[in-house]
């Protein structure tokens, strides 16, 4: 009797959970076959569209990196392994789209893990029509002899540019057979990027997992900070927590930056000392199903700012506080920008690090003055690249913002020890506060809300 009533319910919770993960499949599967029909919609008639997945990368000898598919490629198809290519041709009734795959190989399968193959293309990514790869070259270019146009993203990849070029140069010795083939190339990257740069509800779920994951390591590393611990260590809590939440890729390297090395944007070697008395910057985020966050904090290595790090401090803190206020639809993204630094700039002179006696503070914004201290933009785009598509301007003009549009706000301010003619006390102090948010119909959700941004709220939690 008791074996009996246990098998009882793990029946049903085997069954709810399929049921679940098919409903999940169902969902994802309509999000990309509407992000296809969207394309689709832009295309104009007699048209071909060409997406190919990103070749693997070899990282040493016979070893590759971890293979990810290309962006484009994923946002239309959810297709994950490589030697891939995706083709859309609208109005074709009964193949609008085809993907092409490795075959089934069951002792390639036995080293290296299951391949979908054409069939199961068609069951569970909604191709179509599905073919095995190498039948690419004799399958393309008749596709090709029947379309006007073609949509491609032409420079790309090199090795892909050469096999487009070489089918079309094979059209073209057809015409004296009355073979005439695409008239028109267009940049399929003009029209997809500009569909990845407001998020769908879906989209934003997933980013919402990647920034919450991404937060709660953030937390972690802020607790477990401590002097005279390797700025690795940290990174290893932050990698290990991401991981743990089935986060196991970063969306970019982790930049763990104490003292001086906080200074220096882009810093990667991650191998300092973190001393006491000073800060730490971190600026680390996961990628969860393919999509990215980007956070970083800045906090006192011993739990306690010093005085003129709490007066920088604040300063930073005041810029993004202020930019955030800015964010909302039909703001330009300039705006944000000259929020950023007015702010600082402001706030520089009334420190004494800019000479604010001889000069405006429109002046000092006119000549740059505060590149000295604050030398990049206000963000970035985010998405399924950290650094993601869509344009800044639109005919010359900074686009205003619109629901959906997710982004980076990171103000900052760096002291570099070299910096001339600067009091002492101010050296080595590197600071950066980054959020990540989505533009609302009213104003802006920030995803990165669950990581302390104020003074009060970090020593808090760093002597917890």
């Amino acid at each position: 009797m008791a074996s009996g009533a246990e098998a009882g319910p793990q029946f049903v919770d085997i069954s709810v959970n399929y049921l679940k993960n098919y409903i999940l499949f169902r969902m994802i599967s309509k999000e990309f076959q509407k992000r296809r029909q969207a394309l689709m919609e832009q295309m104009e008639p007699d048209s071909l569209a060409i997406l190919f997945a990103t070749p693997p990368s070899i990282r040493n000898r016979d070893v590759t990196y971890f293979y990810r598919p290309d962006s484009d490629f994923y946002y239309l198809t959810g297709f994950k392994e490589p030697e891939a290519v995706a083709i859309l041709t609208p109005g074709h009734t009964k193949t609008e789209y085809t993907l092409f795959c490795r075959k089934r190989d069951e002792k390639k399968e036995r080293w290296e893990g299951p391949i979908t193959g054409p069939q199961e293309a068609i069951e569970h990514y909604g191709a179509d029509a599905a073919f095995p790869i190498n039948e690419l070259d004799k399958r393309v270019p008749k596709l090709l002899e029947r379309m006007q146009r073609v949509y491609y993203a032409v420079g790309s990849n090199p090795a892909l540019d050469q096999q487009m070029n070489t089918w079309l140069n094979n059209i073209r010795l057809k015409t004296r057979s009355g073979v005439q083939g695409p008239k028109e190339i267009r940049l399929l990257d003009q029209y997809l990027h500009e569909m990845r740069l407001k998020k769908s509800p879906t989209e934003l779920a997933t980013l919402r997992t990647a920034v919450t994951i991404s937060a709660q390591a953030h937390r972690l590393v802020m607790q477990n900070c401590n002097p005279e611990m390797t700025e690795y260590s940290l990174e290893a809590d932050f990698v290990h927590e991401c991981i743990r939440q089935k986060a196991k890729h970063q969306a970019y390297s982790p930049i763990i930056a104490g003292g001086n090395n906080g200074c220096i944007l882009h810093y990667e070697a991650n191998s300092g000392i973190l001393k006491d008395g000073e800060l730490v910057l971190i600026d680390a985020g996961c990628e969860y199903d393919y999509y990215a966050a980007d956070i970083t904090r800045t906090f006192p290595i011993n739990g306690h700012f010093s005085p003129p790090q709490r007066e920088l401090y604040e300063l930073v803190l005041e810029a993004q506080t202020e930019v955030l206020k800015k964010v909302k639809p039909n703001t330009s993204w300039r705006t944000l920008q000259q929020t950023a630094i007015r702010t600082i700039t402001k706030g520089l002179i009334e420190l004494k690090l800019l000479d604010g006696s001889t000069n405006t503070l429109s002046k000092l914004i006119k000549t740059k003055k505060y590149k000295k201290f604050y030398m990049h933009g206000i963000g970035h785009w985010l998405g399924l690249d950290v650094h993601d598509v869509g344009t800044y301007k639109i005919a010359k003009k900074w686009r205003a913002l619109e629901p959906g549009m997710c982004f980076t706000v990171e103000p900052g301010i760096y002291i570099s020890p070299d910096t001339p003619d600067i009091d002492k006390r101010w050296h080595g102090i590197g600071i950066r506060i980054e959020d990540d948010v989505v533009v609302t119909d009213k104003g802006c959700e920030v995803l990165s809300y669950q990581v302390p941004r104020t003074i009060d709220e970090i020593e808090s939690l760093a002597n917890s």
